[in-house]
């Protein structure tokens, strides 16, 4: 009879009529972050295919066919991760390479790259799997497939699709049971989240979820949220400015290698003059092309996946091999090159990125030192941390511009006239901060000091 009167009450019907809203709502939103999660997953698997197909398409191009089914074969045998599906092919799609040996039925390829999402039976494996498959056909000879398959992807949805189906039956048995009480405080919040998502779907990025200050799981949702959209809109903004960036600095040059191969036409046929002409035309081009591969290597540098390639490294190793590199240099500008380094100076770091750091230091700093100058190049072991510095006796950089040289395609008025991008500083920062580090710049008196600190890798 009680229990009939509760059932009955308006209020309980009300605090019911509640809970479901709210459960409704939280399942909006966690299937909003399982799409984007699940989206993310794909997109990261999409560029690890391609940067590997295109790595392959590289080699093809600079080696040929024989050094590009090397190549496969090297990597299918280094079994550094099984989840890679390797196939080439020749035009009547017979087997060259790879861990599969015969050609999906299913991918019918039509000259141009194509993504799948395929079933695929590898060397390795015993029975079907999915994947996600990327088909080119180069120069129209052969084809490749590259992919990987999903079953860690798969697992990662499951696991994600459970947990997000746990949290949420959760959050309604505990609506249930304080529905009656904290009914109006969950519909307001409520409110307060699908308006703030209504605005940053309708346009409104600037827009953020807002927080009571309460601390509890609403706020904490919030909270994630609002850092997952900044997230997003750092890298939009950041997007934008390289793009802005590359459309500024580089239609200058574009658009003199243009001019200058319409007037080597127009000009009356004269051998030197052409050959002059396509040497001025090839000089333009690798310029354009060094700021591409600094800004994707930049790109890399900001990307969090390089940490994936993270490893015990020797800092001082590091250092000394990119200063025998630039000795010849500094040899032709009669320049002293001083080397100071501590061994025993071990980090945790991406070696490529860190020796591309390292190797535009010192070429800065063989740029700018005059003829009879100095550079000095320390390593040295501080609290919890290695640094690097690297100190010239150049003209330096003012301590108003010491900020501005950090950024992409800046350069200073006396700089102009030396080759570059204004893209080496700007590299070093990015590698600084991926590695958690810092870097600084100071007055060597004359001269730049620059010193790179990274953290140091503590002992086991």
């Amino acid at each position: 009879m009680i229990r009939l009167k509760l059932l009955k009450s308006f209020s309980f019907r009300l605090a019911m009529w509640y809970v479901g809203i709210f459960a409704l709502t939280a399942t909006v939103v966690f299937g909003f972050i399982y799409w984007a999660a699940v989206t993310f997953m794909i997109r990261q698997t999409d560029e690890i295919i391609e940067s590997e197909t295109w790595g392959l398409v590289e080699q093809y191009d600079e080696r040929g066919l024989a050094a590009l089914s090397m190549q496969i074969s090297s990597r299918q045998r280094s079994g550094s991760s099984q989840a890679n599906i390797y196939l080439l092919v020749d035009r009547e799609f017979h087997y060259l390479a790879g861990n599969m040996r015969l050609w999906p039925k299913s991918i019918e390829p039509r000259g141009f790259p194509e993504w799948h999402t395929i079933s695929v039976t590898a060397e390795d494996v015993a029975h079907p799997l999915e994947a996600r498959v990327f088909v080119v056909t180069l120069m129209g000879k052969v084809h490749m497939l590259v992919g990987r398959e999903l079953s860690d992807v798969l697992r990662a949805q499951a696991v994600m699709a459970r947990a997000m189906a746990i949290g949420l039956l959760c959050t309604v048995l505990m609506g249930l049971v304080w529905g009656q009480m904290m009914s109006n405080k969950l519909l307001r919040r409520l409110d307060d989240v699908n308006r703030a998502s209504r605005k940053i779907m309708g346009g409104t990025f600037t827009q953020r979820i807002p927080l009571t200050g309460t601390g509890d799981e609403f706020d904490s949702l919030a909270k994630n949220l609002n850092d997952m959209l900044d997230r997003i809109g750092e890298l939009v903004v950041a997007v934008r400015q390289v793009g802005d960036n590359i459309a500024h600095d580089l239609r200058s040059p574009l658009t003199r290698l243009r001019s200058r191969l319409e007037l080597a036409l127009l000009e009356d046929p004269d051998p030197a003059a052409q050959r002059q002409a396509i040497e001025d035309a090839i000089d333009q081009a690798e310029a354009i092309i060094a700021t591409f591969n600094a800004l994707l290597t930049i790109a890399r540098a900001e990307a969090a996946a390089a940490r994936d390639a993270f490893e015990q490294l020797d800092l001082a190793m590091l250092v000394q091999d990119a200063a025998e590199l630039y000795e010849p240099l500094a040899e032709d500008k009669s320049i002293t090159l001083t080397l100071n380094l501590e061994t025993g100076a071990q980090v945790l770091g991406n070696r490529h990125l860190l020796s591309q750091a390292m190797a535009n230091l010192l070429d800065n700093a063989v740029k700018y030192t005059p003829e009879g100058g100095a550079i000095r190049v320390e390593v040295a072991s501080g609290e919890g941390e290695s640094v690097l510095t690297v100190s010239d006796s150049g003209p330096g950089v003012p301590e108003t511009e010491r900020g501005n040289v950090l950024s992409r395609f800046y350069r200073l008025d006396q700089s102009r006239n030396t080759p570059g991008s204004g893209l080496g500083l700007s590299l070093v920062a990015a590698v600084a901060r991926l590695h958690g580090g810092r870097l600084e710049l100071g007055d060597n008196a004359p001269g730049l000091r620059v010193s790179l600190s990274i953290p140091a890798l503590q002992p086991a």
